[in-house]
């Protein structure tokens, strides 16, 4: 059972204060995901399903402003990658924003996409929308929103948070620097991993 019961909530109605969506009503451990209608995604393509069984962590690797709302930059990648690309849709199953909001990308069974050589079989893809390598660090609202989805997925999933991984791990070497170094020495040094763990008492 999740630490202090850990809800989900997918909201169909969104509502914003100064551009940012209104948390006020919503408790610390609640999980609150933005659906694919908050950024009016186009339909995805048909594409091959999978079972999660890991978690990835990407970063968008493009700088964007951490007071910004992100859901047209979403919408951009998916227009972007489903034309250039041939993608099927937004290659990551969830965003992050600088707000904290946790934003619905692809169906979490369908394989997600990347530019690099790794399989993305199997893994569940979390981006963190920004440049975390030079550019920018999260937030505390990022981190938190970032604990508690892994928290959440694990414990709906039945994965390892000894799973926990950055893109460039399953990548040649210099390939990608994604995460960034900011997220990512978190991940090496396992504190993502272990506030995971916290999480699940």
């Amino acid at each position: 059972m999740l630490k202090r019961n850990l809800f989900i909530f997918i909201l169909f109605s969104v509502f914003f204060t100064n551009g940012c969506f209104n948390k006020q009503s919503i408790k610390t451990e609640t999980i609150v995901i933005l659906p694919r209608t908050s950024w009016n995604a186009n339909e995805p393509k048909d594409f091959p399903k999978h079972t999660p069984v890991r978690i990835t962590i990407h970063h968008e690797g493009t700088y964007f402003p951490q007071d910004s709302v992100a859901f047209r930059h979403i919408k951009n990648i998916q227009i972007w990658g489903m034309r250039e690309r041939k993608w099927a849709d937004v290659p990551y199953h969830f965003f992050i924003d600088g707000f904290g909001n946790i934003i619905e990308g692809r169906n979490i069974f369908t394989v997600g996409e990347t530019n690099t050589s790794y399989d993305p079989t199997g893994h569940i893809l979390i981006s963190i929308i920004g440049e975390y390598h030079r550019r920018q660090k999260l937030n505390p609202a990022q981190y938190n929103a970032l604990i508690n989805l892994i928290a959440f997925l694990c414990n709906e999933y039945k994965i390892s948070p000894d799973s926990i991984r950055g893109h460039r791990d399953y990548c040649k070497e210099g390939e990608t620097n994604c995460p960034g170094d900011n997220i990512y020495e978190m991940i090496k040094s396992k504190k993502i991993q272990s506030d995971v763990k916290e999480k699940l008492k």
